[in-house]
């Protein structure tokens, strides 16, 4: 797994490129818990490169929104491939997270 990172105006941008595994979560998840702990409140998951979600990896983002939601940040996601939403259906984690089409469609919920 590969993460970037771009901060803009309205949000810090997080591309995951990869699989979000066991393995991966546990260093994305201590990424997410710096920044949340730094006040970065408003971040927006790009997933367009994203291979695969374990559970491991639903639990991060469970974990980040839950940190942020109390703090009035924002946490969305992006760009899902088909893989990526049948697994979100099928958890129902699709209708936890704000997830929109494009990365420009969810900047403009900030």
């Amino acid at each position: 797994m590969e993460i970037t990172e771009k901060k803009t105006e309205k949000c810090m941008i997080i591309s995951i490129e990869g699989r979000l595994d066991t393995i991966s979560s546990a260093v994305f998840e201590k990424r997410l818990m710096e920044l949340i702990d730094n006040q970065i409140i408003r971040i927006l998951v790009n997933c367009s490169q994203m291979d695969y979600i374990s559970s491991s990896g639903l639990r991060t983002l469970l974990l980040a929104l839950k940190r942020i939601a109390p703090a009035n940040g924002k946490f969305v996601l992006c760009e899902l491939g088909e893989i990526i939403q049948e697994i979100f259906a099928i958890s129902g984690f699709n209708k936890i997270f704000e997830i929109y089409p494009g990365e420009d469609e969810a900047l403009g919920m900030f």
